[in-house]
């Protein structure tokens, strides 16, 4: 469990507070009373909901890159070629 996110930091308005504590709202590491600051936050600024949405895509596409296995022939080629450097 991560430790709640502090409130009272110096200087930090809403918006910057939003986004420097983006990922742990998208990875639902936050406490139940921070995500749901966060969730009041984004429904009044467009600005950082539209952060998250931009965000959040980056996460779907790299999950999605991470799960697309590369066709046969260039496994077999990039295995050959570390084969024969592990050999010279």
């Amino acid at each position: 469990m991560s430790e709640p996110i502090p409130h009272d930091v110096a200087g930090e308005n809403e918006c910057e507070h939003a986004l420097v504590h983006l990922y742990e709202y998208l990875d639902s590491e936050m406490t139940p009373a921070d995500e749901r600051r966060m969730r009041d936050h984004l429904a009044h600024c467009s600005p950082c909901l539209a952060e998250l949405s931009a965000e959040e895509l980056v996460k779907k596409l790299v999950r999605r890159s991470c799960a697309e296995r590369a066709p046969e022939a260039l496994r077999l080629r990039i295995h050959t070629q570390l084969t024969v450097m592990t050999v010279d």
